[in-house]
């Protein structure tokens, strides 16, 4: 459970304010149809979530050892640092081209791709190695994606106004930095 817990709570603070949840924002404004854009995020997240925790927890089985385990809690620490750097989103994101192959596969595709070495997929690929629990950490990052990213597939630019993103990412970078000194306690413990 506290795999679950963990995985979810962690990427639901993270993903406030990316530059997923801007993307979700402009599909959600752009073709008024949130059903196909939530499971369209969906789809390319458990998709992209599951793949980065294998990544882990398989990277994490080849190097075990003082070394990496250090490096996954130092890796931590510094995705708190960079979950206090705001995103934004490149201005071809925003492009009113009409969408080619419909909402669910432009959403998805364009969640997938703007994933790819995202802080969340980071984050995934060290929860990942940390608990070697390839399942539950992709069910974990994939509900928190989609409880920071439904709402704003609803409420869409109103959110940025609702949520106060700066104690959004201090929470998040808050997590991080506890993850981090617990698997730095666990490796000198």
């Amino acid at each position: 459970m506290e795999v679950l817990f963990s995985s979810t709570l962690l990427v639901a603070f993270a993903e406030i304010g990316d530059k997923t949840m801007l993307l979700a924002i402009i599909l959600a404004a752009r073709f008024r149809a949130p059903w196909p854009i939530i499971a369209g995020i969906f789809a390319a997240t458990i998709v992209n979530h599951a793949l980065a925790a294998w990544a882990g927890s398989a990277i994490s089985g080849l190097l075990d050892g003082f070394w990496f385990r250090l490096a996954v809690a130092l890796g931590f620490l510094a995705m708190a640092v960079w979950t206090l750097i705001p995103d934004e989103l490149d201005e071809d994101a925003a492009t009113d081209k009409p969408a080619r192959y419909g909402v669910f596969a432009t959403t998805t595709i364009a969640f997938f791709l703007a994933e790819m070495g995202d802080k969340t997929q980071i984050a995934t690929i060290a929860l990942g190695a940390r608990y070697h629990a390839v399942e539950l950490v992709a069910l974990g990052t994939t509900l928190g994606m989609m409880i920071a990213n439904v709402p704003a597939v609803f409420l869409g630019d109103r959110i940025t106004r609702l949520v106060p993103l700066r104690v959004m990412r201090i929470a998040a970078a808050a997590i991080f930095v506890l993850l981090g000194a617990l698997a730095i306690r666990e490796l000198l413990g």
